[in-house]
């Protein structure tokens, strides 16, 4: 199964200005990008913050929803769980998926990347400073990576596609 990451992160390295704060940021480039990864995919899987500022399941993909209360997410096809990584994984190819998106926050990146599943990662480094806010992950990683792809979008912003190395 391959799993990828994808974020859009400012030229300062966050994600966002808090845990609030939804992606209106980001470019009409990026949000199209997102729409075709997401969809090629077909699953997606974000932390439930990161879920609240969408609020919905979004159309042509399955949303899973990671939280520590998989119960108290009842918004109509959207999943909710709290299985361990490889589990969630293992589950998603067994059912026949081959493709999985981890569409944030940084404690869920975080938490992907630690357990050694992410193979590929999608930043749209975009043209903007936001000086503090919520960073890309939330703790000390050592990953290498290797450029695959960088592309200049038409709004300014730069595509980078890496591979993880493991």
């Amino acid at each position: 199964m391959k799993t990828f990451i994808i974020a859009a992160i400012t030229a300062d390295g966050f994600i966002g200005r808090d845990s609030g704060h939804t992606a209106d940021w980001t470019g009409g480039e990026d949000k199209k990008l997102f729409v075709r990864l997401t969809k090629e995919a077909g699953v997606m899987i974000m932390g439930r913050r990161t879920f609240d500022t969408i609020g919905r399941a979004l159309p042509g993909r399955r949303t899973i929803v990671y939280t520590g209360q998989p119960a108290s997410v009842t918004i109509k096809d959207i999943e909710a769980t709290n299985e361990k990584p490889a589990a969630l994984l293992k589950r998603l190819e067994r059912e026949g998926n081959q493709t999985v998106a981890i569409c944030g926050g940084a404690s869920i990146y975080d938490l992907f990347l630690r357990a050694e599943l992410v193979d590929e990662m999608y930043l749209t480094v975009t043209p903007r400073l936001f000086g503090k806010g919520l960073p890309l992950f939330t703790s000390t990683l050592d990953v290498s990576l290797r450029l695959l792809e960088s592309t200049l979008l038409a709004d300014g912003s730069i595509l980078l596609h890496y591979a993880v190395l493991k």
